[in-house]
């Protein structure tokens, strides 16, 4: 989930301050001649990021055609409409440093690291940094933007919390700021599978993911499937759904309920060839996809998240308590428990390093475990996490934001 959506409005001094204030001026974008072709494509991703605040603050998606490819635009415009109905406010680019930038013919890559503040409607703001890789197409004599996959930092370790909570508990594990769950790293991943009642979201505004993984711990590559709730002023979706970083995420005919048990397994058939299941044990109804994917098979994951939207990740609802069970992955070609694979904790955590969502210790048996919604906030300037995108991606994210669901 790279890979967590929203709108609102502001006014046309307010914008014209915006773009002012997290812009550079800029040379002329479009068509090759003798300018620079490093300089154009640079010129092209700060006009994009423009366009991307300018749009949402217009709720006018068609302000970001001009520096995209068909496809790209449609995932821009999906971001803002998921932004607009998960309770953002305002997106605005605070810093864009950039990296290495290379123009090979009609193609070119570049590498900015971006800062981005997301304010909600309830008044809380969150403050991210990615690495963003962008890839650029020359489409008849214009450079236009065809992909770029956001990179946040992976899992990190945390310090205690700087602030006391209702139940204060010791965060001696890794921590994310968007995931809770568990992890194994060290093998070779080859399936991954679990079991989980979805929950029923009791926040008004706010979204939860829950799936199960391989890969994203430690490399940029994911492959992931799962159960996700978005609420947003009274209105609550429930969606099954499937995501292959850097790609969006995709929703699948499935149709899932608050209360009802799933049970999702990913399973390596041949090199790259993903046989992937999802079954609703309520109704009974199964949704089933092969997926062509390269994978690093460098870990495996049951994991609760707050997924990201656009820019940011989106605050986490109040699920309760969720409990995963049958929890089981392939390492280096033996079916083994999680406790087998040696996974390892993740306890959520807010910028403030409080704990947003915590996993419980792993039943006698090895392959369950609970994770707990906790009182603290979830949208608070976060620590880097990896994402997912609420029907997007990263991702993350996604957004990886990886996500990422990049």
């Amino acid at each position: 989930m790279n890979s967590f959506t929203w709108k609102a409005s502001i006014g046309a001094v307010a914008l014209t301050a915006l773009l002012t204030a997290c812009s550079v001026p800029l040379p002329l974008v479009g068509a090759v001649g003798t300018a620079n072709p490093q300089s154009q494509v640079e010129a092209v991703i700060q006009k994009a990021n423009q366009e991307q605040q300018q749009a949402f603050s217009q709720n006018n998606s068609q302000l970001m055609s001009d520096t995209a490819t068909a496809s790209y635009y449609q995932q821009l415009a999906q971001d803002n409409t998921q932004m607009q109905s998960g309770g953002v406010k305002s997106i605005q680019l605070i810093n864009l440093q950039w990296g290495q930038v290379t123009v090979n013919g009609n193609t070119a890559q570049a590498a900015t690291q971006e800062t981005w503040r997301t304010t909600f409607t309830d008044g809380t703001v969150d403050q991210s940094t990615a690495q963003n890789a962008y890839t650029l197409v020359n489409q008849n004599g214009s450079w236009l933007i065809q992909s770029d996959t956001q990179r946040r930092s992976n899992v990190a370790k945390a310090s205690q919390p700087t602030a006391p909570i209702t139940t204060p508990p010791t965060i001696t594990q890794n921590s994310s700021a968007n995931w809770a769950g568990y992890a194994a790293t060290g093998g070779t991943f080859t399936a991954v599978s679990g079991t989980w009642t979805i929950p029923q979201s009791a926040s008004g505004t706010g979204a939860d993911a829950t799936w199960v993984g391989i890969g994203g711990v430690k490399s940029s590559d994911l492959i992931q499937a799962g159960t996700q709730e978005v609420a947003s002023g009274g209105d609550v979706q429930y969606q099954a759904w499937i995501e292959t970083l850097p790609q969006a995420s995709q929703q699948v005919p499935l149709v899932v309920n608050p209360g009802d048990s799933v049970s999702v397994t990913l399973n390596e058939q041949s090199s790259g060839q993903w046989l992937i299941t999802i079954k609703n044990n309520t109704t009974g109804q199964t949704y089933s996809a092969t997926e062509t994917y390269t994978s690093s098979e460098s870990s495996a994951e049951w994991i609760e998240e707050a997924p990201s939207g656009g820019r940011s990740v989106l605050p986490l609802d109040n699920f309760g308590t969720l409990t995963f069970s049958a929890g089981s992955t392939v390492e280096n070609g033996k079916t083994v428990s999680m406790s087998g694979a040696n996974a390892q904790p993740i306890n959520m955590i807010d910028g403030a390093r409080q704990p947003v969502a915590l996993p419980s210790s792993l039943s006698n048996n090895g392959d369950s475990f609970t994770v707990s919604r906790t009182a603290a906030s979830s949208s608070s300037e976060p620590v880097p996490g990896t994402g997912r995108g609420v029907g997007n991606p990263t991702g993350v994210t996604p957004a990886f934001g990886a996500g990422s669901k990049s």
